[in-house]
């Protein structure tokens, strides 16, 4: 679609302070980062907003693990549903009261989004994410034999549980993302990378797995056929060499060179990886370009004076 940015936002993002975790201050960060999309809506831009989910996700198993005794435990995909409708709802207030402040006829919807996983994805046979608090050994002998749930012992601090991070393959609700898109809405979806689902005698069914944010937000550039695709992070920049002395601050990248710089180290799988890696796999489906960058730096670096940029 012409001038259509897909912009994913991080869950770590939402919380500024770790000790201020508490919806209200997640919602003035939020009010922030809604007054960078709303002025590029106000240039002209079509916009798609994903969203991560971790921390919100985390909280939401820890209050049901404290109130236990009284309530059953949240299955993991209904935690993400929820999840999805709490920061959307966050996302959407903010940006309709920018819009209104701005005089921009436009709305901002939040879609429910699912997104089918492959059953035999590998990623099942070594579930790797860490979810929920930390568990006594005993706790965790428990889970695994009431619940089915795959625990692993965390540096010492305890046993934790662990699940699959598939691979997302197709978005559910793709169709109508793109008719809301197309008729002028602000969409809001696939919120913490989708509700994972799989395929199943012909019916979708819910599975215990998280889908990588960044992506399912490549999927959805791609899917949408969106002319850039943004993510935001804790950082204005991409950089070799993180941390170091010789730690260099990158402006412009070629997928042949993030390409590289990833086969080198530079990007970590747990940090800037999964970025380079969407935004990679979104250019050479689709074309376009990939912008990282900080959410207050979102606006400058569309306008190309700030963040990094990466071209086919």
């Amino acid at each position: 679609m012409d001038k259509l940015a897909v912009i994913a936002i991080g869950g770590n993002s939402l919380i500024k302070n770790k000790g201020q975790v508490d919806l209200k201050s997640q919602l003035a960060t939020v009010k922030e980062t809604c007054r960078s999309i709303a002025e590029l809506v106000q240039q002209g831009w079509n916009v798609a907003i994903t969203h991560g989910n971790g921390p919100q996700v985390g909280f939401l198993i820890r209050r049901a693990e404290l109130a236990v005794r009284e309530l059953p435990l949240i299955p993991l995909e209904f935690a993400v549903a929820d999840t999805q409708g709490a920061i959307g709802y966050m996302i959407q207030q903010s940006l309709m009261n920018e819009f209104r402040q701005r005089g921009i006829k436009r709305q901002a919807v939040t879609i429910v989004t699912q997104v089918i996983v492959d059953k035999n994805d590998p990623a099942f046979q070594k579930p790797s994410k860490p979810v929920g608090s930390f568990m006594t050994r005993e706790e965790a002998e428990r889970h695994i034999q009431e619940d089915g749930w795959t625990v692993v012992e965390d540096a010492g601090r305890g046993w934790r549980r662990v699940v699959p991070s598939p691979e997302p393959r197709a978005i559910v609700e793709s169709a109508a993302i793109r008719d809301l898109i197309t008729n002028g809405y602000i969409v809001i979806c696939a919120g913490g990378g989708g509700i994972p689902v799989i395929e199943k005698d012909g019916q979708l069914e819910g599975i215990a797995a998280v889908i990588d944010k960044d992506y399912a937000s490549a999927l959805l550039a791609t899917e949408m056929k969106a002319s850039m695709l943004v993510i935001s992070t804790g950082v204005s920049k991409v950089a070799i060499n993180f941390g170091q002395p010789d730690q260099k601050e990158l402006d412009l990248l070629t997928v042949a060179e993030a390409e590289a710089y990833l086969e080198a180290g530079h990007f970590p799988p747990g940090n800037m990886g999964p970025k380079i890696t969407a935004i990679i796999r979104y250019l050479k489906n689709n074309g376009g370009q990939g912008l990282i960058t900080s959410p207050e730096a979102i606006v400058a670096a569309v306008a190309g004076k700030a963040g990094t940029r990466i071209v086919p």
